[in-house]
């Protein structure tokens, strides 16, 4: 999986819509695959047009706090490429850095709001809720 810079990186090297779009394809086809028993409503990501899926393993992790790793699935290609952004910027992060990164502010950087319908960016705000509040869960779990 992609880190986040070359994410950015990628992005700002591409000129054209059409290639960005088969960029976030691509990256959405590199996720995990996720286990068919995840596929549940308690995974489902609620206010997103396309059904997508939310995975969270919390991790203790001493003294550090938890640390959240996240899977996740979508029935559109596109929804999958914004499920690998938010997993680069997210997964394998303790769940008080999770709480202080702002993937909207990222988001917003590699000019994907202006490209998505608004159905979508909504969906990707949904998508960074969820991970915020599954970090939120886990840290008064383990306080």
């Amino acid at each position: 999986m992609a880190e986040i810079e070359e994410i950015i990186e990628n992005f700002s090297i591409l000129d054209q819509w059409d290639d960005r779009y088969r960029y976030l394809i691509e990256l959405g086809r590199e996720l995990a695959p996720l286990a068919e028993t995840a596929h549940s409503s308690v995974n489902k990501v609620q206010g997103c047009a396309s059904q997508v899926w939310l995975d969270t393993d919390v991790r203790a992790n001493g003294a550090g706090g938890p640390v959240l790793v996240f899977t996740g699935d979508s029935d559109a290609h596109i929804v999958r490429g914004l499920i690998a952004i938010l997993f680069a910027i997210y997964s394998g992060k303790h769940a008080k850095d999770i709480l202080a990164i702002d993937a909207i502010a990222l988001f917003e950087r590699m000019g994907l709001r202006q490209h998505l319908t608004p159905q979508r960016s909504n969906g990707f705000r949904s998508m960074v809720e969820r991970i915020r509040s599954d970090a939120r869960a886990a840290l008064a779990t383990a306080a």
